[in-house]
């Protein structure tokens, strides 16, 4: 079995090289500084370790959704037009149009590998909050990434719900990698849960998907994150899955498993 590797740009954002494919998770190339949403703001708090100039071509965009610009910025909207297509949900395709392709949950892809196989991308079920939040926050989806010979990995996107995990490693799991986003994002808009999944809540995830390794993304550059790093660190250490936690520095890669 082939590796993966991922770049980790800063916040959502990665490169996932696979099966000889490039693939950029939620494009955010804006500079530190405070962004609309509605009537409220997030603040941005470190700008990309690469920027979007720096990135060779790739070969798709993996959006896990277009309405928080901490997951699509006005950089990354400019990033769209340059890729060959950009995988997201049917709300980003009304609001964006071409390059975005809609897909449903368990709706798939696939895109031609370089050495004659196919990568196959499934879209797979996200909530962004807790139980009846979807009306507030909008529709997010992640993604499962496989093919012959390849690493299995799932892209969680914005989600913060174990059953929602529970689903997808019931029917696609186990996982040889799973980039989980993290960072226990709190806002106004729904007070008094996370947005995204807690550090306990990542390890967690990780033992329901059966995952060799983990990468988190989404943990830190923004404002309204309320853990960390040494907080994904500590959990996972606690439940006793260092040996599974691939921690990236920003502009650096990790290659998986």
């Amino acid at each position: 079995m082939t590796s993966v590797e991922i770049t980790y740009v800063g916040g959502p954002t990665a490169l996932i090289e696979i099966g000889g494919l490039r693939l950029l998770t939620d494009p955010t190339f804006d500079a530190p500084g405070e962004y609309p949403v509605g009537a409220r703001k997030l603040v941005k708090t470190a700008g990309p370790a690469l920027p979007a100039g720096k990135l060779a071509p790739v070969d798709a965009v993996l959006l896990s959704h277009d309405q928080h610009p901490d997951n699509l910025d006005e950089s990354g909207r400019g990033y769209l037009g340059s890729a060959p297509v950009t995988l997201s949900t049917a709300s980003a395709y009304e609001r964006i149009g071409a390059p975005v392709r809609a897909l449903g949950p368990w709706e798939s892809v696939e895109l031609a590998r370089p050495d004659g196989g196919v990568l196959r991308v499934t879209a797979v079920p996200a909530q962004h909050g807790p139980d009846g939040s979807l009306p507030l926050v909008g529709e997010v989806t992640g993604f499962v990434l496989s093919g012959e010979g390849l690493p299995k990995v799932y892209v969680s996107g914005d989600n913060a719900s174990l059953d929602v995990v529970r689903e997808i490693a019931d029917r696609e799991g186990p996982f040889d990698v799973a980039v989980l986003f993290a960072g226990a994002a709190r806002t106004p808009l729904v007070p008094n849960a996370p947005l995204t999944l807690t550090s306990e809540d990542a390890a967690r995830a990780t033992e329901i998907l059966g995952a060799a390794r983990v990468v988190p993304l989404h943990f830190e550059h923004w404002g309204h994150f309320t853990e960390d790093g040494s907080t994904l660190t500590k959990a996972f250490a606690e439940a006793g899955l260092t040996d599974r936690l691939r921690l990236p520095s920003p502009g650096a890669s990790v290659r998986v498993p």
